[in-house]
């Protein structure tokens, strides 16, 4: 049995130490990038955002003033109980815990259009479940900023555009993003599903190890095929220009419709935090 206790305890120190520590592959790669990168000024902001990070970690402090908002994906194992309250009512007790007692910026309004009262306490998370075999929950919380999430995009492409139908969307959505998402990024690609999976699909993409390649051999060529695209558009480390545009592209698929071809870009800025607990 899972208390419901447990989960907020866990959750709110996952949305602490994702706001203060990126993981280890996401460090390296920026490290790695230094070799890289062409542009003294792209090898200067690298550095400074090596060096803020790396305060960032020993300090317990955030590494970006937007904590952002709380996306929390959970793997609930089919033989787990909960108990002592609601799945949803404890994880977002644990954002709540986590970001008032870590002193992290409250990004959420009540209302979007109108009434854009902020909820105080960055509730509610965005919450997605998967019910996978066995009795363990696991969660990953990943706060994420407005300004990469801005500049994320869907496109229902049609079967006929084919491998280059989607290789022009992503290029297009990276260039008019330009150095708002805070270059380098990590590029979470969703492909097929429909209109609400693809997006998602996308988004789960990013969670991925810097480094690691689809199963498909196909696709992972499509990965590092657009991964130098992406890197020769010269847009560089936060935009000023230089090699190092991104750090890695993500592609994850599906079956879709005879008739569809959805695809979907999200885009993750450096910051590419999240973390994860394994309860039960």
């Amino acid at each position: 049995m899972i208390s419901a206790e447990e989960i907020t305890d866990a959750v709110a120190g996952l949305c602490m130490e994702a706001n203060s520590k990126l993981p280890e592959d996401v460090m390296e790669a920026l490290k790695k990038s230094l070799d890289v990168e062409e542009s003294e000024l792209g090898k200067s902001i690298l550095q400074e955002i090596i060096e803020n990070d790396n305060i960032a970690y020993c300090e317990g402090v955030p590494m970006c003033q937007d904590t952002g908002m709380a996306t929390v994906f959970v793997e609930l194992g089919q033989d787990a109980t909960i108990v002592g309250g609601s799945l949803t009512d404890a994880i977002n007790r644990g954002v709540s815990k986590g970001y008032r007692e870590g002193y992290l910026r409250k990004s959420v309004d009540r209302k979007p259009l109108f009434e854009r009262v902020n909820t105080g306490d960055n509730t509610p998370a965005i919450i997605h479940v998967d019910v996978v075999p066995g009795d363990k929950l696991r969660i990953v919380v990943a706060p994420k900023g407005a300004g990469s999430e801005n500049m994320c995009a869907l496109r229902m492409l049609k079967p006929a555009d084919g491998v280059d139908g989607v290789k022009r969307f992503i290029l297009d959505t990276v260039r008019n993003a330009g150095g708002n998402p805070c270059p380098p990024i990590i590029v979470g690609v969703g492909i097929g599903g429909n209109f609400e999976k693809v997006a998602l699909m996308a988004k789960k993409a990013l969670l991925r190890s810097i480094g690691s390649r689809n199963s498909d051999s196909r696709y992972a060529a499509l990965e590092e095929e657009l991964l130098k695209m992406i890197n020769d558009t010269g847009i560089g480390p936060q935009g000023l220009g230089g090699r190092v545009t991104a750090l890695d592209v993500h592609i994850e698929y599906m079956p879709t419709h005879i008739a569809s071809l959805p695809v979907a870009c999200a885009i993750q800025c450096h910051a590419a935090r999240h973390g994860e607990v394994i309860l039960g």
